[in-house]
């Protein structure tokens, strides 16, 4: 499941994809092969943290189970 990271808050993908030119049409991150279409990776601080990513928008986004 991915999620949003806005600080200290967790929001959902829909919240704030839904009106991004990036999203697919249900308004979710383009989310292909395990991999953020609309955004890059970014390095983890710790060997225990999900994989994150940063959308074009600037949101943290976080892969989690």
């Amino acid at each position: 499941m991915l999620v949003i990271l806005a600080e200290e808050q967790i929001i959902s993908p829909t919240q704030v994809c839904r009106s991004c030119l990036l999203a697919d049409k249900n308004g979710q991150p383009r989310w292909r092969y395990g991999k953020l279409g609309c955004g890059h990776a970014v390095p983890k601080l710790a060997e225990n943290q999900p994989d994150q990513y940063e959308c074009e928008m600037g949101f943290r986004i976080a892969k989690v189970d």
